[in-house]
């Protein structure tokens, strides 16, 4: 049996998005693709405060500026910006942001817990 994986790329243009907690998502490595984590594209106006139980967040910014929430601390957030979430932190992030998060472990969109 060949146990080696297939190594995967994939472009922002080829992902039609779809909203969901956060704003408009383009999954660029799913759960179903069995790596380590998920890599999101997000683009992100007004996301709705919540949380995850098993799934710690990074995002960066790749463009726009804006704010987040993190439990009871408010951020700036602006391009070339790494923020890291860790699972249990109440968040939310609003204004006119381009980002890239990267969940670990897979499995981040069965771990969202909506507070709003």
């Amino acid at each position: 049996m060949n146990s080696k994986r297939q190594h995967l790329y994939r472009g922002v243009a080829e992902i039609t998005p779809w909203t969901e907690t956060c704003g408009q998502i383009r999954p660029l490595i799913e759960e179903k693709d069995g790596a380590a984590a998920e890599v999101h594209h997000l683009e992100i106006t007004d996301a709705k405060l919540h949380y995850h139980e098993r799934t710690d967040e990074f995002y960066y910014v790749l463009a726009g500026t804006g704010r987040m929430r993190l439990d009871d601390e408010e951020i700036e957030l602006r391009p070339n910006l790494v923020v890291s979430v860790p699972r249990g932190v109440k968040h939310k992030a609003w204004g006119d942001l381009k980002v890239l998060v990267v969940c670990i472990p897979r499995g981040v969109l069965h771990d969202v817990h909506e507070l709003e």
